[in-house]
């Protein structure tokens, strides 16, 4: 069986610490790789899970995560605080 390969998908989130992460930016195909190539331009971390992306592309733009993705987008936090050596977390 031959399946066609998915058109990317992005999520971009925001965190400033208050509140839960909010969901700035998403999209998929061009779109998608506007975000990629943004968040690299940046030097933003990026982190490759389609299924979280796939959950958090159903949150409203500007919203906050729901709970059941909280632990999830933590892991994700931690990813991107351990790579830019971002270890004070409060």
């Amino acid at each position: 069986m031959n399946e066609r390969p998915r058109p990317p998908l992005a999520v971009a989130l925001h965190y400033n610490r208050c509140g839960a992460p909010r969901v700035v930016a998403k999209g998929g195909g061009a779109l998608a790789q506007r975000i990629i190539d943004t968040a690299r331009e940046h030097d933003v971390p990026l982190q490759q899970d389609s299924a979280l992306a796939c959950a958090l592309s159903r949150v409203e733009l500007g919203n906050e995560i729901p709970r059941e993705l909280y632990v999830a987008v933590a892991q994700v936090l931690a990813f991107a605080w351990n790579v830019t050596g971002k270890r004070d977390v409060g």
